[in-house]
């Protein structure tokens, strides 16, 4: 997608490690860029959810097929 501003893997990574390394992702991005992860942990579903809540970035996408999950989340 082109909207895409940088792409986290978080494949094989468990609860809390893919909300860690997005928390470190979205801080090297500026207001309104879009940060791409993948993921294979289902905890994350709930995680970002509340994650993006929480924090004021918006969850733009939240994707799961084949047991890979992809979230575009919009920093705020």
């Amino acid at each position: 997608m082109s909207d895409v501003t940088k792409e986290l893997d978080a494949s094989g990574l468990n609860c809390p490690m893919p909300i860690l390394r997005t928390k470190k992702a979205l801080k090297e991005l500026n207001s309104g860029d879009v940060l791409r992860i993948i993921a294979t942990d289902p905890g994350t579903v709930k995680d970002f959810e509340a994650f993006a809540k929480q924090t004021g970035h918006e969850l733009l996408e939240s994707t799961e097929e084949g047991g890979s999950f992809t979230y575009r989340i919009k920093k705020g």
